[in-house]
């Protein structure tokens, strides 16, 4: 069976977690296929945007933990926590948030633990109001490393940060979208992601792509953000979207390129 299921439309990537009997827990199978993939995905520039969801209406309740307590598994997952840079968990999140294309997360039924940090790996978290939500990790003895100290920065402070990851709370979409942890609230997430996605897809690819990459920066690297806005400006300028993207203002029917650049 496949562990994610991708289909691309109209320049719209869908990607699903495929693991309905376990909730799409993350086993070290599915977090491999997770990087796989969005390689695949940047590899495609036609490609203009992402949603990220799970089969069967649950995004993922967290971690496999009979995968991860499988003693083959621990040896694997002990080397990956200490060979030097990022480890299989991290990657397999952070991967989603330097792709050079939006990527909307649709919630629904349990966000838990590996869910919630793949949920904030995400541009745009849009969920049901229904979702349970949860940075679980230190309900199993456990410290979230999937790249949490990264995708949480800016969302809530610190404070919070350290109140949800210490109590393990579970919290619905409504408390989430109130403090900042989901973008949007619908009774139809995925519907209401195709539509974003849509709106994504009148704007130049190479537009899109600079905005994220400095907005990126901005949150985690401010000492080169300033320089990322003028060097991307320029190659803005020199490129041919742009071009395109001011004939599109007063002629819709007008089609962008694939993305020039990375």
């Amino acid at each position: 069976m496949e562990l994610i299921k991708l289909s691309i439309q109209n320049g719209i990537a869908e990607v699903r977690l495929n693991r309905p009997e376990k909730r799409n827990a993350m086993s070290f199978a599915l977090l491999r296929e997770l990087i796989v993939t969005a390689k695949t995905i940047e590899k495609d520039r036609h490609i203009r945007c992402v949603i990220l969801k799970g089969e069967a209406q649950v995004f993922s309740a967290g971690i496999d933990l009979s995968d991860l307590n499988n003693p083959k598994n621990r040896a694997y997952a002990a080397w990956e926590l200490i060979k030097p840079g990022e480890s299989l968990f991290q990657k397999a999140f952070l991967i989603w948030q330097r792709l050079p294309i939006p990527v909307i997360a649709v919630l629904e039924g349990y966000c838990f633990g590996a869910g919630m940090q793949l949920a904030l790996a995400a541009d745009i978290r849009i969920a049901h109001p229904d979702t349970q939500l949860s940075i679980m990790e230190s309900r199993w003895g456990l410290v979230p490393d999937m790249g949490l100290t990264r995708s949480l920065k800016g969302l809530v402070g610190p404070d919070l940060a350290k109140e949800l990851t210490l109590s393990a709370r579970i919290f619905d979409a409504q408390y989430a979208k109130t403090v900042g942890l989901v973008t949007h609230l619908a009774e139809e997430p995925h519907q209401a992601a195709e539509h974003l996605a849509v709106e994504f897809l009148q704007r130049s690819p190479d537009a899109v792509a600079a905005a994220k990459s400095v907005l990126n920066a901005m949150e985690h690297a401010p000492h080169r953000a300033l320089r990322l806005e003028k060097l991307w400006q320029l190659k803005l300028l020199l490129g041919k979207n742009s071009r395109l993207a001011r004939q599109k203002d007063k002629h819709p029917e007008v089609e962008f390129l694939p993305r020039q650049y990375k």
